[in-house]
């Protein structure tokens, strides 16, 4: 795990990411970092996220392995972009939110096109339109001509076709039907995936910290639920689905899991690369995350580059072979599957 002492730069050099940039505005406190890992096929698109941040180096540290992240995912699928993205060190109360907004428009606009932004975490569609109210440096807006507005919706998409890709690799099942799944984090993605698999018959246990969103989906879809995160690690289940923020997957975490495959939504789910190592000495099958929840990127990423709609799902459901070539090729080398997919992104990069 990176400490609070690391050097920011000497991190950002580590992880070869391009340029850094910092956005101040006292008057909305705006304090904003973007990471523009790599450009080398095309602009730099990744997400705005607003969350609180203990330290501005604990932010900087999540924008960079974020934006990293966002280049093996725009490489692995060839869309023509690089990796970004935005965090939003979100303050106590956000005063006016379109100002705040509009602020960070301005932040985007400053970097002439190199970055492209998006919805994340604790940003809305309507945050967007506002952002593009001053930028057009930016997608996942109201503005869609594709039947699907919400990228979260084609990113439980992709990441349906996921699991069902690990549940045929590992279990040699080509179908959800009856098998149990859990699920942690209940947020737009983590809620439509829980939707996905309740319709493909799956059974559901699940955990989130918001009572309500947990209520939501009991009702919704008479889901169990697990008392606490470490109870829902502990269940016995065919696949672990992580939809909530990153480096779920460490050591005390993993040596708790009673399930053959780690296959979910949430971005930077290993604490440490090495984890992948200990997921595959345990036998577990983990599906690269920046492979599975790739569907959400694919689908705003045509929406900006003016690619039909009909290409676009098709790439998203082309995630259920890309998961398989990952599976197979890491089995053969006898290598982690985080690996091999950070190797086939290396791979994609190089031959462009």
């Amino acid at each position: 795990m990176v400490g609070e002492n690391v050097d920011i730069l000497e991190y950002a050099t580590e992880m070869q990411c391009q340029e850094l940039h910092m956005g101040l505005d006292k008057e909305v406190e705006l304090k904003a970092i973007i990471a523009i890992h790599n450009t080398h096929l095309g602009p730099a698109l990744g997400g705005c996220r607003c969350i609180e941040y203990p330290t501005t180096v604990a932010a900087a540290v999540d924008a960079i392995r974020l934006a990293q992240a966002m280049t093996y995912k725009a490489a692995i699928p060839r869309l023509p972009l690089g990796g970004g993205k935005m965090v939003l060190l979100k303050p106590k109360q956000i005063g006016n939110r379109t100002d705040y907004f509009k602020a960070v428009g301005h932040f985007v606009e400053n970097l002439n096109g190199r970055y492209i932004t998006a919805v994340d975490s604790g940003t809305s569609m309507q945050d967007m339109d506002i952002i593009a109210s001053v930028t057009s440096h930016v997608t996942s807006t109201s503005k869609s001509i594709f039947s699907v507005a919400d990228p979260s919706v084609m990113a439980a998409l992709g990441a349906q076709r996921g699991i069902r890709a690990a549940v045929q690799f590992k279990l040699g099942k080509n179908s959800l039907n009856g098998l149990h799944i859990t699920v942690q984090g209940l947020g737009h993605a983590g809620y439509n995936l829980t939707k996905n698999l309740y319709e493909a018959g799956a059974k559901l246990t699940v955990y989130d910290v918001n009572p309500k969103t947990v209520q939501r989906c009991v009702a919704e879809f008479g889901v169990k639920v697990a008392s606490s995160l470490e109870e829902l690690l502990q269940c016995e289940c065919d696949v672990f689905a992580p939809c909530a923020l990153g480096a779920i997957l460490n050591d005390s975490s993993i040596a708790l899991l009673k399930t053959p495959i780690v296959a979910g939504i949430a971005n930077n789910q290993l604490e440490e690369s090495k984890h992948g190592i200990t997921l595959m000495k345990r036998d577990i099958l983990y599906a690269p995350d920046y492979v599975i929840n790739a569907g959400g990127l694919i689908y705003v990423a045509a929406q900006y580059s003016r690619i039909n709609e009909i290409t676009a799902k098709q790439k998203v459901e082309d995630i259920y072979d890309t998961l398989m070539e990952i599976f197979q090729r890491a089995s053969r080398e006898n290598l982690p599957t985080n690996q091999v997919a950070d190797m086939i992104a290396i791979e994609h990069l190089n031959k462009s």
